[in-house]
């Protein structure tokens, strides 16, 4: 494992001197503001989860601070970003059983087509 200083020194652990691969570049979260049950914060995202959060709002017909606000009301994660990422993950997981493909109408040739 590297530790803190040897990943700002960008040296491998052996001390070898070899350069370790360091993520200097900035941060690819999107930083919203969200009401949350009134109080306006600040959740930092990838633009993945943040086009994921904008389709099941409009599935769910939900603006992004209703749902939001219903995640937070129900999360048990230390992290408002981690239950929205657990949610999202949830969601697209009960999503992607065969029950959940035939209700979005996937996979509708699979079961006509004998393999």
């Amino acid at each position: 494992m590297i530790s803190r200083e040897q990943r700002l020194a960008g040296r491998d652990q052996t001390g070898s001197g070899e350069q370790v691969c360091v993520n200097s570049t900035r941060s690819t979260l999107v930083n919203r503001n969200v009401t949350v049950e009134g109080h306006r914060t600040s959740i930092r995202l990838e633009p993945a989860m943040w086009e994921a959060l904008a389709m099941v709002g409009k599935r769910e017909n939900k603006s992004l601070n209703e749902l939001v606000t219903a995640i937070a009301r129900s999360r048990n994660q230390s992290t408002l970003t981690a239950a929205i990422r657990v949610f999202l993950l949830t969601y697209f997981q009960a999503a992607a059983t065969d029950e959940g493909h035939l209700r979005a109408g996937h996979g509708i040739a699979r079961s006509r087509i004998r393999v």
